[in-house]
């Protein structure tokens, strides 16, 4: 009896270390999603929005080589459809995922294409001020799950200061008189204080919208909300307004 008794505590011991170790030795961490990254799918199809890049095409009829931005441009299919509607132009794609930039280049390369540039970004920090014609953010500021499982808030997953950031900064990079183009968002272009320097110039038709559910600033739900609006031009601000600015 002793013997077994003296068998199970040493069993009992054992496995008392082996729980210690397992809680004291450092583990690996954990994968978050990467910072900044809002739409967690590539899903992408060639020339998706042809309606909306000629508008765009229209309104800068007048620039002799736009400077293009794609914002979240996956695996470059939209770029490759802006090569098509502006033959002249300098067009620039950054997207979180560096396998996507790969991608990218490799069609470009492929495919012998002039005038087109990827880089990895979550942001347009990089980016020169006053610099682009036209940002294209289109499907990339959403996140596809709240709308399949009926999110009545967003934080979980995507915030609003992270939108109004990302936002504020399209309207440092762009051309006074530049177009800034926001379709598909969680949260309304509206509600951001970088859109105080912007008209809108552009509502979609109903059936040009998806169905993603709108936030607050607060990250609610905004039940049946839709906002038309997805084209906005920043406006000139002449030197005693850009002054008083930045008193």
């Amino acid at each position: 009896m002793r013997s077994l008794s003296s068998r199970f505590m040493r069993r009992v011991s054992r496995a008392g270390r082996d729980v210690t170790r397992m809680f004291t030795t450092p583990q690996p961490a954990v994968e978050l999603a990467p910072a900044g990254r809002f739409q967690p799918y590539d899903h992408t199809l060639p020339n998706r929005y042809p309606w909306l890049f000629e508008f765009a095409a229209a309104n800068l009829a007048n620039a002799d080589a736009p400077k293009l931005l794609s914002f979240g441009c996956s695996r470059g299919d939209e770029v490759f459809a802006l090569r098509e509607c502006f033959p002249a132009a300098d067009i620039k794609g950054i997207d979180i995922a560096p396998r996507n930039i790969a991608i990218c280049r490799a069609r470009a390369l492929e495919s012998h294409v002039a005038g087109v540039s990827f880089a990895v970004a979550s942001n347009t920090s990089a980016e020169p001020t006053e610099y682009y014609d036209a940002i294209f953010c289109l499907a990339v500021l959403c996140h596809g799950d709240l709308s399949t499982y009926g999110a009545r808030r967003c934080d979980h997953l995507i915030r609003f200061e992270e939108f109004a950031r990302v936002v504020g900064d399209f309207g440092r990079c762009l051309k006074p008189g530049g177009l800034l183009l926001l379709l598909t968002t969680n949260f309304r272009f509206c509600d951001t204080e970088a859109s105080r320097n912007f008209d809108a110039v552009l509502e979609a038709e109903p059936e040009q919208l998806a169905p993603d559910v709108l936030f607050d600033r607060d990250n609610r739900v905004l039940p049946g909300e839709k906002c038309p609006a997805i084209a906005f031009r920043k406006r000139y601000v002449n030197r005693h307004q850009r002054d008083s600015m930045d008193i």
